[in-house]
């Protein structure tokens, strides 16, 4: 009985330990690849880089395109250290997707202070769904099929703003997609916590797509409601 319950306990804590790893490793991975993510924006403001400058449409298949090349060869290789390459790569070329938005909020006269404040205002919301994750006794893995529709509805509703061009809709989007997004940092670190994630670079491509989500449509939202043109 003894051996049973010292096997059974050594057991839970070497899971235990292991997801520790899993997401100690996958917070050091997101907090670099901020790095190529800055940088690709800042390349990217400096020389004007835009997949949308011709047809909004072919730029959005050709983003589409490249992202899920990406995302394939992250896959096949998360096991090894070419996938860290590879996932800092995809994040160079969404920091140079960035930067159009960083370019066109920078032509607020406020447009720096919006940048930060979003940024904050990122961390704090990932902060805080990170600590309800780790923390929390309760099972968020019920909420990743809604969280899959919610992020269809707003892919659906951003491509017809392409062509509407609507201000309204927009505020719609972003509003929705900050809360779906945010929502999707809690599920993504509690798969970790929990032990539904054990691949650390498949874990840091999950919450960093949540936290680059979280901090577009956030600065989006300030740049509409506090954006100062003066």
């Amino acid at each position: 009985m003894n051996q049973h319950l010292d096997t059974t306990f050594g057991h839970s804590t070497a899971n235990a330990v292991s997801r520790n790893r899993v997401l100690r490793n996958t917070y050091w991975l997101l907090a670099l690849s901020m790095i190529p993510t800055v940088l690709g924006a800042w390349l990217g403001v400096q020389f004007n880089f835009s997949l949308f400058a011709g047809s909004p449409m072919i730029g959005f298949v050709l983003f589409l395109a490249i992202a899920f090349g990406f995302f394939y060869a992250i896959e096949k290789t998360k096991n090894s250290g070419l996938g860290v390459v590879v996932l800092l790569g995809f994040t160079f070329f969404m920091g140079l997707m960035l930067s159009r938005l960083i370019q066109y909020t920078l032509g607020y006269s406020n447009g720096g202070a919006l940048i930060m404040t979003a940024f904050g205002g990122t961390a704090v919301i990932f902060g805080a769904m990170a600590t309800i994750a780790t923390v929390s006794k309760r099972d968020f893995s019920g909420m990743g099929k809604w969280l899959f529709v919610g992020v269809l509805v707003i892919l659906v509703a951003a491509v017809a703003n392409m062509f509407l061009q609507m201000p309204v809709l927009q505020l719609v989007i972003s509003t929705i997609a900050i809360g779906i997004f945010s929502a999707y940092i809690l599920y993504d670190v509690q798969q970790v916590v929990n032990g539904g994630e054990t691949n650390y670079i498949s874990a840091t491509l999950s919450i960093y797509l949540d936290v680059y989500n979280v901090f577009v449509n956030l600065l989006s939202l300030l740049g509409i409601l506090g954006g100062n043109r003066d």
